[in-house]
């Protein structure tokens, strides 16, 4: 599915010669052309597959800048060309407030996917290639390495116009582990963060678990309930689309006595599961496998084989696996040998 894409520019944070971080900005937006909506497609994927997004709603008092901004692009009081060079010069003045010495390209894409209205923000910086021609030539050229963008928001402006008050309408990248990239980016967009995405993926998987651990089923069942959430969860990725919890409820057992979804709405925690959030990729592991590491030991499997090729001796602390993977057995043997 493609998405319909409205506007589009590029602006530039440069250290100059004078070692100062300056914005070069681009004359216009680009014309929507085949490539632009490529590479803007590109954007919207390498986005979507960000895990440890948070979520939250834009705030108008302490940092009102961005807000106010995006207010008057959505009043038509801006075009989008001036709103982007105003952003950029924003984030340029945040970068210095709090010595952040970043630079890249700051991309600014208005689109629209499934109906709703999204722009994002996002500051990428580029790679090296290296390309070889008919006649065995090499050149080389930089490329935007969206695969590695670390500083991206999305604004939902369709969510923001119909349920600003549930204030679940930015979407952001968390930031690089060891360095708190977010910090200056939530200031920059003036962002409260409500909704850790990671942490609701990781609380839907748990809940997933006790809920079919509370019901009658037989140890097989069990198994393709939590297959089933799986490929819900890989249609979710594929599409760019949000995990909907009364959706997904629909595809596991239930009876009179409750489902799925009535037994989240009934769980006590102290961070309940919203309605609706992104899929996290890093959950479907949770789902499939069991895994840990630690004193030197790395252990992986299918859920499918506990009970089975694995059992686990709660009294003596042993986990017994029955049909050592080839490879494995060709290096025990040969240490057995030694």
């Amino acid at each position: 599915m493609s998405a319909v894409i409205q506007d589009f520019i590029v602006h530039q944070l440069r250290i100059n010669a004078e070692q100062e971080l300056v914005l070069v900005p681009k004359a216009a937006c680009f014309s929507i052309s085949a490539q632009i909506e490529e590479l803007a497609q590109q954007l919207h994927h390498s986005y979507n597959a960000k895990p440890g997004k948070g979520v939250g709603a834009l705030s108008d008092e302490e940092h009102p800048d961005f807000a106010q901004l995006l207010a008057q692009l959505q009043g038509e009081q801006l075009d989008f060309h001036a709103f982007s060079v105003s952003i950029a010069e924003l984030l340029k003045k945040t970068l210095l407030d709090f010595a952040t010495p970043e630079s890249g390209f700051v991309i600014f894409s208005r689109y629209q996917f499934l109906a709703t209205d999204y722009l994002l923000v996002a500051l990428v910086n580029t790679k090296e290639h290296v390309e070889i021609n008919h006649e065995l030539e090499l050149a080389y050229s930089d490329h935007l390495d969206l695969a590695r963008m670390q500083l991206a928001a999305r604004v939902d402006l369709t969510e923001m116009r119909v349920n600003a008050d549930k204030q679940r309408y930015v979407s952001f990248i968390k930031g690089r582990a060891g360095r708190k990239v977010s910090d200056f980016f939530l200031s920059f967009l003036g962002c409260q963060e409500l909704v850790d995405i990671k942490q609701q993926n990781k609380q839907l998987v748990a809940s997933v678990d006790e809920y079919l651990a509370s019901e009658q089923l037989a140890p097989q069942e069990k198994q393709q309930s939590r297959q089933a959430v799986a490929e819900y969860y890989k249609e979710k990725l594929d599409l760019g689309e949000d995990i909907n919890i009364q959706e997904l409820s629909g595809r596991l057992p239930g009876d009179e006595g409750g489902t799925f979804y009535d037994f989240v709405k009934t769980e006590i925690s102290e961070s309940p599961l919203e309605e609706v959030f992104q899929a996290d990729r890093g959950a479907l592991k949770g789902l499939s496998k069991f895994s840990g590491a630690g004193g030197g030991v790395t252990i992986s499997f299918d859920r499918g084989l506990y009970g089975e090729r694995v059992r686990y001796d709660i009294n003596t602390d042993t986990l017994v696996i029955k049909g050592i993977p080839p490879n494995l057995k060709d290096q025990l043997l040969k240490q057995a040998k030694e």
